[in-house]
């Protein structure tokens, strides 16, 4: 079997699935908006969730705070898993807003990238992956931040290994991608959305498609399934 490079994955993923576009936000607090406003829900249901906050109550963190009951209402019914969840969160980040960066969370661009997802992790339902997800979406960072598809991906590839502990599995995937990383924010955006598809439609949890994937003969995990 061939070695991997990561590189030549993402090229192949992108002649496979085409363009992959992020969602059309740039400011940190929509992102952290969007993250909340729904649970276990697909892109699109997310988006028609995010759009419905927008138009019945606003996303600024004092829209939010003064919303009513009735106003939530519509939220609640577009938020998926955890529905009386969604609304506490909702209103935890735009107290967080208020208080850590008197309502202009766009602000946390100006500061140096590990200074920045420490305070994007003060917010519901941010990690340390998705904080820097927001800060490369707005523009920011020079490292590949992975969701649990796109680590799931690597790690079967062979870029690190299967760890019962995430964070270790995390933190060894991108040890072994840092020298194949290319540093230039569109590369870096496509290459998280491009490996977040792939886990989400062929390297699936439970019977992922080997056969049918595009980058079966260097990943070490498909040459197992496939022999």
């Amino acid at each position: 079997m061939a070695a991997a490079n990561l590189q030549e994955v993402v090229v192949r993923l992108a002649k496979e699935y085409g363009e992959q576009k992020p969602p059309p936000l740039k400011d940190p607090f929509d992102f952290v908006i969007y993250e909340n406003v729904s649970y276990l829900v697909t892109d699109e249901y997310r988006w028609k969730a995010f759009r419905n906050l927008k138009q019945t109550i606003g996303l600024r963190p004092e829209d939010i705070l003064s919303a009513s009951s009735d106003q939530f209402r519509s939220v609640v019914e577009l938020a998926g898993v955890d529905k009386k969840g969604r609304v506490g969160k909702l209103i935890r980040a735009a107290q967080i807003a208020m208080k850590e960066f008197g309502g202009k969370v766009s602000s946390v661009l100006e500061l140096p990238q590990k200074k920045a997802v420490t305070a994007l992790k003060k917010f519901p339902s941010i990690g340390e992956a998705s904080a820097e997800k927001i800060m490369l979406f707005c523009g920011k960072g020079d490292e590949l931040p992975l969701e649990s598809n796109g680590l799931r991906v690597l790690v079967r590839i062979g870029f690190g290994a299967e760890e019962k502990n995430y964070n270790v599995m995390y933190r060894n995937a991108r040890s072994a991608i840092a020298d194949q990383v290319v540093r230039e924010n569109t590369w870096l955006v496509s290459a998280y959305l491009l490996l977040r598809r792939h886990g989400q439609t062929i390297c699936k949890t439970s019977a992922p498609f080997c056969s049918k994937c595009v980058v079966a003969d260097v990943c070490a995990y498909g040459q197992r399934k496939l022999r």
